[in-house]
């Protein structure tokens, strides 16, 4: 398999460069690299923590880091050279053990991929071949955005806004025409994105489970349902009696996946908490929190935020939106400068009521604007993704890539 082409001066060859102080890992990637002469191996024999600071990554296609995750002086090195590389060239890492905080540290470094020991040489290459194609591909196009609503209570009108969010994105290009846009939803027990669209599931992780190296773009298509609009729709169909959660592998790489092939990506999350939560929000670009217009809901908004931030630490900024907010003078209900006390900075937008326009574009499996074009609902989000899109300076507009944020898996 030939990898990605390098940024060097020599467009014909590709340049792998490995730090190891295992000496089998070593030879391994010697014989396996060495047998093609259009790749030039660079190994460095020794720990990161060692080398990293001085480590020549000029004209490097990929570099491949042998580390002990357990040991803070080769996990600050790591951090180090992530920081000094920046986007180019992806960085592969191969540790020996793997647990939930490791994967959090590598995802907050932005890791391209990662394995774990014993690694197939095919296993290294495929993953190599991936991350620098990822990345070209990356350098060529335009990055994948990625917003993602989060409820604070059940019943706040998540779907709705995910999807016409996805609706506004999807015709965002202007002349140039319509924007590739995904809308993903997570709730893979009892999801309604599908069922709002009018549209069949086709989603089966299940049966994909088992085999996690069968996701690829063919087979994308397949789970893909399509509305007349051009907006591509992923969801499961509905199994209220089955809890249970996914292999996180499976999620991180059909994420992965979506955001490698769209220009805009939305996720409508479930209220539970799942092992492949984190990873979804540390993966996002806009992370929204969903409340309704009531004291426990805004409560509920707040304490989210908080543990958000707790738990992800430098992660997307959560933002809350205040849904179906109505402003009536002399009502004894919230107002504007209450969601604002009680929520702070974290408070992004209020979302009009219009209970009967949801109810009957949901009825009728269509979108707001189809029922009702212009309305109220739809230029409220309108205003806070595009003006708030327009403040960003140009090089800021496009977060980097899903491929780099949730990668947790072994390359298949």
């Amino acid at each position: 398999m030939r990898l990605g082409r390098s940024q060097s001066s020599d467009a014909s060859r590709t340049r792998v460069v490995v730090v190891t102080a295992d000496a089998e890992f070593d030879r391994s990637v010697r014989a396996t690299f060495g047998a093609s002469s259009a790749i030039d191996v660079a190994a460095v024999s020794g720990r990161l923590a060692e080398h990293g600071d001085k480590l020549d990554v000029a004209n490097a296609t990929v570099v491949v880091v042998d580390l002990d995750a357990g040991n803070d002086a080769e996990m600050q090195a790591l951090a180090r050279l992530t920081a000094r590389v920046q986007a180019w060239p992806p960085i592969v890492a191969v540790t020996q053990s793997f647990d939930e905080n490791v994967a959090r540290i590598l995802l907050q470094m932005r890791i391209a991929d990662f394995l774990v020991k014993p690694v197939a040489a095919i296993d290294l290459v495929r993953a190599c071949a991936r991350v620098s194609q990822n990345q070209n591909g990356a350098a060529a196009s335009t990055e994948a955005q990625i917003f993602t609503f989060l409820p604070a209570v059940g019943g706040a009108g998540v779907t709705t806004l995910a999807l016409q969010t996805a609706m506004a994105m999807l015709n965002s290009g202007g002349a140039r025409g319509k924007a590739a846009t995904c809308l993903l939803d997570l709730n893979f027990q009892n999801g309604t994105a599908a069922d709002y669209l009018d549209l069949e599931p086709r989603l089966n992780l299940a049966e994909i489970e088992p085999r996690p190296d069968r996701l690829d773009r063919q087979l994308l298509e397949v789970m893909l349902s399509y509305h007349a609009s051009g907006l591509a729709v992923i969801a499961a169909p509905n199994r209220p009696a089955e809890m249970r959660s996914f292999d996180p592998d499976v999620v991180t790489r059909l994420l992965d996946l979506v955001s490698a092939n769209f220009d805009y990506v939305v996720f409508d999350m479930p209220r539970t908490w799942f092992s492949w939560t984190d990873s979804v929000l540390l993966g996002s670009n806009k992370l929204f929190v969903v409340s309704e217009t009531t004291v426990p809901s805004l409560r509920h908004a707040k304490q989210l935020v908080v543990a958000i931030k707790e738990r992800l630490g430098e992660g997307p900024n959560p933002q809350v939106i205040v849904n179906r907010f109505e402003h009536r003078m002399f009502s004894s209900g919230l107002r504007r400068s209450d969601l604002v006390q009680t929520l702070g900075d974290a408070f992004v937008a209020a979302i009009p009521n219009d209970y009967a326009l949801v109810r009957e574009a949901i009825d009728r499996g269509v979108p707001l604007d189809e029922v009702k074009p212009g309305n109220k609902i739809t230029a409220a989000l309108k205003k806070l993704l595009l003006d708030d899109a327009a403040k960003k300076p140009q090089s800021e507009s496009r977060g980097f890539s899903l491929a780099k944020k949730l990668k947790l898996s072994a390359a298949s």
